[in-house]
């Protein structure tokens, strides 16, 4: 399982997260990850992020998908896109 370094923008601490899928959608790139190993056997946190950066940034700059309409629509996207795997996603 993939490994990210999620770095805020207001100075806290890096926050690492497990890639849990990657999609494509309306021209963007979005990754679904979460706060623990997928694997294991603890509930945690699924984050949406959207790949806001340009081609010539240095780094990958996301953004947390927070708009409602926005994440619910990538919600079922990765939904789909998750369905063979064991792997369940709550609201």
């Amino acid at each position: 399982m993939d490994k990210i370094t999620f770095r805020p923008a207001d100075d806290e601490a890096p926050v690492e997260f497990y890639v849990i899928s990657e999609t494509r959608f309306g021209g963007r790139t979005y990754l679904l990850v979460s706060d623990v190993d997928p694997d294991g056997e603890e509930d945690g946190e699924a984050l949406i992020l959207r790949d806001d950066s340009e081609e010539s940034d240095a780094e990958a700059l996301f953004t947390v998908v927070e708009e409602d309409e926005e994440a619910e629509t990538l919600m079922g996207v990765f939904s789909e896109l998750l369905i063979d795997e064991d792997f369940e996603l709550k609201e």
